[in-house]
């Protein structure tokens, strides 16, 4: 493995970077400027991230730990027995801070008459009430007993299960209660108008002695085990059919995998740590015990209420082009979509058209992560059906969406789609399309798309990416070369219009940095991706650094390189957006002025970004484009009340709000102007462009 060649001290590790991260999302669910249930779902993100994090990073770590011996982190030297117990100190320190965040949410929602209910304290309606809810759930719980002639039962991974301590006839023994078949939560209203929410796994463990009712039930808990998610891709069966009966193979044995955490709700005595040690072969920094329920998606047994919630904010439905105008639009115009500001609706309506036009042959796609629901499978499975020739890649191995694929690739081949599938050594996690028609006079002609995000419904508008489309003829010829090699099972090479990775992607990328390095501090480069931990691109960064360069970085997550250090990362800022929405666009912008050069793709700059997938970039050449990326770079520039700055010692800094200075709003409120008729795009007034060019001036002169 390369090692760093600058001091180990300008790096952090990918992991605690990630938690840090997650500490950031922790952070919203602690600002109380953010709407009440806002900052609950939150707080359950940065439960599920964890989650997340455990079965991926921490079971990777774990394997390297038990295998790997001699492993060192090339950005840190450290060995991933070291690493892992300083990310075992740094999550129980975030638990505790989670905890408070938690006690002061139940507060803030019991003063809006939302309580969760407290089994310790019934009042006469409450208890009522949930002695019949335990009676509608009891005939689905399953009790059982674990002693010597009864071993532990398998515990389904981030189940939750109540676990008893019992005494019968002066022996002890243990019972335990799966919740698989009940909901998380229910809710009912009290005779005062509040909204009690019940947390089921409280609920069974109040009433449980019914469960019991041969022995003394003396202490409850709940638990969930965390198991180990990294699987091994090299392991699965390429051979078999399609590739799918491997993939359910490899899912399965995810299922039953070793475990990674122990969580457990309660007070647990120390007998009981040292049992479940044993019993499921953890040490005792891998048990963690919490006074917060394992699932905080309660906010659906609350419903919508405006007052406690982000105010409405809908796509916008702009883009005025009706069926059979989409291609005559296209033929004169590029279009860049941006979400969730507006509809991906556009980018449906365009596939619909080419299944119902005759000159169209064939649709590509590359898919990764589609809706449980996908309009554009339907519309997909309608072009096919059309007599198309739909060929959809659908990646596999796209993490946690497995199963998904899987049954997507079985509706779309029953319709009549071809399925390819990704690489046998890579992930395919580019994100294009291409329309191929045949004109009348025999010539062929393209409408390629490329975006920064999947082609999620669901996502769209939760998300924010960036999607374009353009009928440029040498793209559109590079795009279908792209397609011929995954086709072929094969790593596409590097084509002149479209920037892809893994056999061109960092090579170009490297260049552009050396272009803007040799201009010293004339140099300027702005990116904006979700993670940085790419050694070869960190280092050219630190070179264009001490050459004077500019280098901006819009890093939402994992960022391994420290800025600001005197003498080495002087020349680099890190901001980290965090708020309203997920931020996914990828942005590279190299130079200024007439020598500026602007990209898009799928890709971060992670070593599996630049190395290990099939990634797909483009250069916006369009004008109107341009301008569009260049303000949504504007927008996270001069966010204050969303952004979170990094600081020489990889820690970072809430920046004070301000009025006026969020990047949501601004940008909702910019791309909802960007009208688009089959006249081409509706351009700002000349007023708006005289009072942007003021505020530039302004803001230059501050």
């Amino acid at each position: 493995m390369k090692m760093a060649k600058a001091p180990f001290s300008c790096f952090i590790s990918r992991d605690v970077s990630w938690l840090s991260f997650n500490e950031r999302v922790l952070s919203e669910a602690g600002d109380r400027t953010v709407p009440l249930l806002e900052r609950l779902k939150f707080l359950s993100i940065y439960y599920s991230n964890l989650d997340e994090f455990f079965m991926v990073r921490v079971g990777s770590l774990i394997h390297r730990s038990l295998y790997m011996p001699g492993y060192k982190d090339e950005k840190t030297g450290r060995g991933a027995e070291d690493e892992l117990k300083q990310l075992y100190g740094i999550v129980a320190s975030q638990q505790k801070m989670a905890q408070l965040i938690y006690d002061r949410l139940m507060l803030d929602l019991n003063a809006e008459g939302i309580v969760k209910v407290d089994f310790k304290h019934l009042s006469k309606t409450e208890e009522i009430m949930t002695k019949k809810m335990f009676a509608e759930y009891k005939d689905l719980l399953s009790p059982r007993i674990i002693d010597e002639q009864h071993a532990v039962p398998f515990l389904s991974d981030r189940e939750s299960f109540c676990v008893v301590s019992l005494s019968k006839n002066g022996k002890e023994k243990y019972g335990i209660v799966s919740l698989y078949r009940l909901p998380k939560y229910a809710s009912f209203e009290s005779e005062n108008g509040k909204q009690k929410i019940v947390v089921m796994s409280e609920l069974v463990n109040h009433y449980i002695q019914a469960l019991f009712k041969k022995y003394t039930v003396k202490k409850k808990y709940t638990i969930r085990v965390t198991r180990n998610a990294d699987i091994f891709f090299e392991d699965y069966d390429k051979g078999s059919k399609d590739s799918r009966f491997g993939m359910k193979k490899l899912l399965k044995q995810r299922k039953r995998s070793t475990p990674v955490r122990i969580q457990v709700y309660g007070k647990p005595s120390d007998e009981f740590i040292n049992y479940l040690k044993e019993a499921f072969k953890v040490q005792s920094k891998q048990i963690f015990v919490s006074q917060v329920p394992f699932d905080l998606n309660f906010a659906k047994e609350i419903g919508q209420i405006p007052r406690l919630s982000y105010k409405s904010a809908k796509p916008v439905k702009n883009v005025h082009l009706k069926k059979g105008e989409f291609f005559p639009y296209l033929q004169n115009n590029d279009m860049l979509l941006s979400f969730p500001y507006q509809s991906i609706k556009p980018f449906i309506d365009l596939v619909y058209e080419a299944a119902e036009d005759d000159s169209v042959e064939s649709i590509y796609i590359t898919l990764y992560r589609l809706a449980a629901s996908s309009r554009l499978a339907a519309a997909l499975a309608y072009a096919a059906d059309k007599g198309k020739e739909v060929i959809c890649l659908l990646e596999l191995r796209a993490r946690f969406d497995e199963q998904n694929n899987i049954d997507y690739s079985e509706v779309l081949e029953d319709a009549g789609c071809q399925i390819i599938y990704g690489l046998e050594d890579m992930k395919v996690h580019s994100k294009l399309m291409l329309i191929k028609r045949r004109m009348q006079d025999g010539t062929a002609s393209y409408i390629t798309q490329l975006g920064t995000g999947n082609y999620n419904e669901v996502t769209s508008e939760q998300y924010t990416d960036l999607s374009f489309i353009t009928s440029n003829y040498e793209v559109g010829v590079d795009a279908e070369k792209t397609f011929q090699s995954l086709r072929l099972g094969e790593a596409p090479e590097d084509v002149e219009h479209i920037v892809l990775a893994p056999n061109g992607f960092k090579k170009r990328l490297l260049a552009a940095l050396d272009r803007e390095k040799e201009k010293g501090s004339n140099g300027r480069v702005s990116i904006k991706v979700n993670s940085l931990n790419d050694m070869d691109v960190m280092e050219k960064f630190i070179e264009c650094s001490k050459a004077g360069v500019k280098i901006e970085l819009f890093i939402r997550g994992i960022c391994c390189l420290k800025p600001g250090i005197a003498g080495v990362t002087e020349n680099i800022t890190v901001k980290s957006v965090i708020g309203r929405y997920l931020e996914h666009s990828r942005i590279y912008i190299f130079g200024t002025g007439n020598e500026r050069r602007v990209f898009i793709g799928s890709g971060d700059l992670l070593n599996r970004n630049t190395e290990r997938r099939v990634e797909a970039f483009i250069e916006i050449k369009s004008k109107e484009a341009e301008e569009q990326v260049l303000e949504v770079m504007h927008a996270f520039r001069e966010d204050i009340n969303n952004s979170w700055i990094m600081q020489p010692d990889g820690t970072y800094q809430k920046m004070p709000t301000a009025a006026g200075k969020d990047s949501f709003e601004y940008l909702r409120e910019y791309f909802a102007k960007k009208e688009i008729t089959t006249s081409g795009p509706q351009r700002d007034n000349i007023f708006d462009k005289i009072s942007k060019l003021f505020n530039r001036a302004g803001k230059a002169s501050q």
